[in-house]
């Protein structure tokens, strides 16, 4: 890449089918992402009320970022993907700040909208599966390189599955191993149909998500040449 055309790439936002990506250090897109993520993360720590809540809810934090880190050089997402996978952990670690129960921005809703509790739980749940299926859908396409029908269905799939396999670790974590933070660490609020609609939330979400980028790369023509190549084929 000459300097001209890295400098441009680093004023351009690229998606999943953009064929070019910017080193970190020229990339003010994911430096910017990181300082805000870190910043809210940093904030979650510092203004926690309840530190073993807190540990528990950014466990899987602790797992997740180092893979994102380590497998950086060899496998780079777009920025669109890395804006959507800060935006899905910021509001995750928000919520730990204060337990998903006790949430300040979702009294905020609850009393503008006259909710009979606490939705920020679910809000994040949705969130799970509306944020991470672009990220997921541009991993099976870039990395594994699988069919284009494959991508469109195995992030549903993934929000699904994952999101029934958190609860069981919620299940596990709360009445197993920490049971005297079970209450807070699983924020039911009493709904015993609470897992339920956790999963079915962020199920719907990926779907929701993969509607929009389907309808997106059809009414504005975004295609990679991949994509038009085996359109062609199916075609003839």
């Amino acid at each position: 890449m000459s300097a001209n055309q890295l400098f441009l790439s680093t004023m351009t936002f690229s998606i999943a089918i953009s064929t070019y990506r910017v080193p970190f250090r020229s990339n003010y897109w994911l430096i910017s992402f990181v300082l805000v993520f870190l910043i809210i993360w940093a904030n979650s720590f510092m203004g926690n009320t309840d530190m073993a809540n807190w540990l528990l809810e950014n466990l899987l934090v602790f797992i997740f970022l180092p893979v994102l880190v380590i497998s950086y050089r060899r496998f780079q997402f777009s920025d669109l993907s890395y804006l959507l996978l800060c935006v899905y952990l910021c509001l995750h670690v928000y919520g730990s700040k204060y337990t998903y129960a006790e949430n300040p921005f979702g009294f905020w809703l609850q009393d503008q909208f006259n909710w009979s509790r606490n939705h920020y739980d679910r809000i994040v749940h949705f969130g799970f599966g509306f944020l991470m299926a672009y990220p997921m859908r541009e991993m099976f396409l870039k990395w594994f390189r699988l069919p284009q029908w494959v991508s469109w269905a195995l992030p549903i799939e993934l929000a699904l599955s994952i999101g029934a396999f958190y609860e069981l670790i919620e299940w596990g974590v709360a009445d197993v191993f920490f049971q005297e933070q079970g209450d807070a660490y699983l924020g039911t609020q009493g709904d015993i149909w609470d897992a339920q609609k956790d999963v079915f939330l962020a199920f719907l979400g990926a779907i929701i998500a993969i509607m929009i980028v389907s309808l997106v790369k059809k009414l504005g023509n975004v295609y990679s040449k991949e994509e038009i190549r085996a359109m062609k084929t199916n075609k003839n």
